[in-house]
């Protein structure tokens, strides 16, 4: 059953900031703002599914380095590639599919 897909637009923290020229958008994580029209904010913790081995392993991320962590707690949403047209598209199936958490909401100030 599809769900109506409320009109949103997207915060993305990458773009907000100089990035490496060695970036790779398919290793990456990130924190993302979705705001609706009638003025509900939604914030999630985005992980690609290319970070999680790279993420057990001690800052900066050298595998072969230190003990990998025994565990990782889960971000929000996984995802292929963390690019502007990648989240956008997984957003719109999020809510098509009635699979937006209300526990992304942010509190009104």
């Amino acid at each position: 059953m599809s769900h109506p897909v409320p009109k949103f637009e997207i915060w993305l923290e990458f773009e907000h900031y100089q990035q490496e020229p060695d970036h790779d958008p398919d290793h990456d994580f990130a924190n993302v703002a979705v705001t609706l029209e009638d003025g509900r904010r939604y914030a999630l913790n985005v992980w690609t599914f290319g970070v999680i081995p790279h993420l057990r392993h001690p800052w900066p991320h050298r595998e072969g380095q230190g003990e990998p962590a025994e565990y990782l707690l889960p971000p929000d949403l996984l995802v292929s590639r963390l690019d502007r047209p990648t989240i956008e598209r997984v957003i719109r199936q999020l809510f098509e599919r009635g699979e937006f958490k209300e526990d992304w909401l942010c509190a009104r100030s």
